[in-house]
């Protein structure tokens, strides 16, 4: 009995009772989830010049918050979000005082505080040390939080610094505009032969770190907030020394708008912002309220918290994001170095709740931990290569090999059904750094015989891929929970509450059909037709017109539409992007267009993208590459672009070049070898490389002037050398 396919997977697994319910008002809500904080907010290019305190900002309806750019250039956060968490902050200020919030991006850091002085902006806001230079020339609020400058050096014997007066001979790499600089210049009078080395203001403190890593430079400075975060992915770093005490962060107004920065002032200290932070500790729910942060324990994998197009996505994501909105709280989001330090670091006091799709079983229960109630049913599936015909039952196990990771739950049910139906089957234990994408890859290619995994992961990659198959369900359906502290009750209370009130509502069964039910696969065959008249689709016109402004092949942008939407104009996507080019609607508004079912809106802002993504690539790259990378850019995000040319770089293969180079890269950062110190983590790079290759393809089919061109979507990138 195959119990899974590609036709019947929407069916199997969907939940019958929201099903009507989808089909009346899905196309309202269809991959609408909780955003970023900045996703519906307008960002404005060129704000106008005002210099107003906080009456006449009320009047006019809108505060204009100055933000560091390029808004790409993220991260996925493994220990909280230190820019992020501020501007989820300031968003919840506008709310309260009735406020539109306008982002003003900056792009270099030595002009965000310019750009407040001159009238661009309200509010500053960047992980704004309190400085005695930065108090003389604006008003500075009271802290968001504390930090610590602390020094960053390569770890490994030979750059380890064991006393400050190794100091002499080095050199600390910092942004001049950096609240680091004058730090740094202090050691430098007491270390003499100690050099400090002003880098571009280009670079964030993330790209310095990564320097570091990689051995361009030899030292920096850092906030320890940031360097903790980097540490997470950066195994080559190390903090050698706290060069500071506490330092307060804050944001920063001009002088003269006092009204403005006491209102801000009583909203941060309403919000007990001002303690210093605790690193671990185990307080319930009244502890985690007086705080105003819920830190969350998850994974980064497709199935709980990933980063895609500069959206932080993932089902445990959305649904914790909805709780922590419910009640008042900022998520902060923490992942272990392995899933096996879930429970371990949730003890220790380092999370206040595990969410990353754990199923219920006694042997967790164990260790210290309690589980809410169930939010989520999955079946335990067994999953074979494709042409497998032979198991049709439990006793067709026999004789066979299941490869599964020794601390899932599915290696305590193979061996109660081992036990209990006296079967002769093998139970392997497969490398915990092995994903599960990776065992299934493994099961294809006959290095395995079969695995186990939840039904919900199986319909998510059911909706990429065609070589697997589910053959046979492991008895009833296993409950998922959230897993909590024993001594956490009123915690608990609070997250069964939410569970009872949201389950199978609207926003659940929208929640988990958008991340496990969404088929996301182009259809297999499918005709163009580039006649005699040179007519490709019906908006040829649109997209010379916009084509020609930005500087593109028009023939490129029309195969890239096909690509994204099929020519459909109120195409939509499961991660929310929408209209002929499939823009998400945080890009599209930071680019100025708002109604992407608009067919010109769409592909103006399509095109205007692509250029952005062009220019950010710079003129090192031909112009051939530069156009791969962008379109790679384009469909999986520019950070995750960015860490597959580190990756070739480090592979020693051409960080210039995209086809048999980076892309090859790319493919990499969904193994946990990789992705785990990657900047923005997991990403499915088998999507992106086909998407390069697919628009590639179709664009020489249109220049070649074929009448009639198949376009066969491959099961697999071609890796050929061009």
């Amino acid at each position: 009995m195959h119990i899974f396919s590609r036709r019947k997977i929407g069916r199997s697994s969907f939940c019958v009772r929201g099903l009507l319910l989808f089909v009346i008002i899905l196309p309202l809500f269809s991959c609408s989830s909780p955003v970023n904080v900045h996703d519906q907010a307008p960002y404005i290019e060129k704000p106008d010049i005002e210099k107003s305190d906080f009456e006449k900002i009320q009047q006019r309806g809108t505060i204009r918050i100055l933000i560091p750019d390029p808004a790409e250039n993220t991260y996925l956060a493994r220990r909280g979000q230190p820019l992020d968490i501020e501007r989820d902050l300031v968003k919840s200020f506008a709310r309260e005082h009735g406020l539109k919030p306008l982002w003003v991006r900056i792009r270099s850091g030595n002009k965000l505080l310019a750009g407040l002085d001159q009238g661009k902006g309200d509010i500053a806001i960047a992980n704004l040390t309190i400085t005695a230079g930065r108090r003389k020339s604006f008003s500075m609020t009271v802290p968001v939080r504390h930090t610590r400058e602390v020094l960053i050096v390569r770890k490994n014997n030979k750059h380890k610094i064991k006393r400050l007066s190794q100091l002499k001979k080095r050199t600390i790499y910092i942004r001049k505009s950096s609240s680091y600089w004058s730090t740094a210049k202090q050691y430098q009078k007491k270390y003499r032969g100690l050099k400090v080395v002003a880098v571009s203001e280009r670079l964030n403190t993330l790209d310095i770190l990564e320097k570091v890593a990689s051995g361009k430079y030899d030292l920096t400075i850092a906030d320890e907030n940031i360097a903790q975060h980097a540490l997470a992915y950066q195994p080559d770093l190390d903090i050698a020394f706290k060069l500071t005490g506490d330092r307060a962060i804050a944001w920063a107004t001009r002088k003269r708008s006092k009204q403005l920065n006491n209102a801000l002032n009583a909203f941060l200290q309403k919000r007990h912002l001002s303690a210093k932070r605790v690193a671990d500790h185990t307080e319930d729910l009244d502890g985690i309220k007086k705080r105003k942060v819920l830190r969350v324990l998850t994974r980064n994998d497709p199935a709980t918290y990933f980063l895609w197009r500069g959206k932080l996505m993932g089902f445990e994501y959305d649904m914790m994001k909805r709780y922590t909105e419910q009640n008042g709280l900022r998520l902060e989001i923490i992942v272990p170095p392995t899933q096996a330090d879930l429970i371990p670091w949730l003890n220790q006091g380092k999370g206040d709740v595990i969410a990353a799709s754990m199923t219920i079983i006694d042997k967790r229960k164990l260790e210290g931990i309690v589980f809410s109630s169930p939010y989520h049913w999955v079946s335990e599936i067994v999953v074979s290569r494709l042409n497998e015909n032979k198991i049709q039952n439990i006793r067709d196990l026999e004789d066979r090999t299941l490869v599964i990771h020794k601390s899932s739950a599915y290696w305590q049910t193979l061996e109660k059904l081992k036990n209990k139906n006296d079967l002769d089957f093998n139970i392997n234990a497969a490398p915990p750094a092995l994903s599960v994408r990776e065992i299934l890859d493994k099961v294809v290619n006959n290095k395995y015989d079969l695995t186990v995994i939840d039904s919900h992961i199986l319909g998510s990659e059911l909706a990429w891929r065609n070589d697997i198959r589910g053959v046979l369900k492991l008895g009833k359906r296993v409950p998922h929970g959230w897993a909590v502290r024993k001594n956490n009750k009123k915690l608990l209370l609070s997250l069964n509450k939410y569970i009872g009130e949201e389950y199978r509502g609207l926003f659940y069964n929208v929640t988990r059909k958008k991340y496990f039910l969404n088929r996301r696969t182009a259809r297999q065959h499918v005709k163009f037709r580039s006649d005699k008249t040179g007519v490709i689709s019906p908006y040829d016109k649109l997209v010379k017109k916009y084509a020609k402004r930005y500087g593109f092949d028009w023939r490129l942008i029309t195969a890239q539409m096909y690509q994204e939407s099929h020519f459909d104009p109120q195409a939509r996507s499961w991660a929310g992007a929408k209209g002929l080019m499939q823009l998400m609607p945080r890009t599209a508004n930071s680019l100025g267009f708002y109604k992407l079912e608009r067919p010109e809106s769409s592909i103006h802002g399509g095109v205007k993208y692509m250029a952005k993504l062009n220019k950010q690539f710079g003129p090192t790259l031909s112009a051939r590459d530069r156009t791969w990378f962008s379109l790679a850019a384009y469909n999986a995000g520019y950070g995750h672009v960015s860490d597959a040319r580190r990756l070739a770089r480090a592979k020693g293969w051409d960080s210039r070049k995209w086809f048999g180079q980076v892309e090859r890269a790319l493919l990499l950062l969904s193994k946990p070898a990789y992705y785990e110190k990657a900047r923005h983590g997991y990403v499915r790079g088998s999507e992106p490389v086909q998407y390069v290759q697919n628009i590639r393809d179709l664009y020489l089919g249109y220049v070649a002037g074929d009448k009639h061109v198949n376009l066969q979507v491959r099961s697999k990138p071609a890796m050929l050398a061009r």
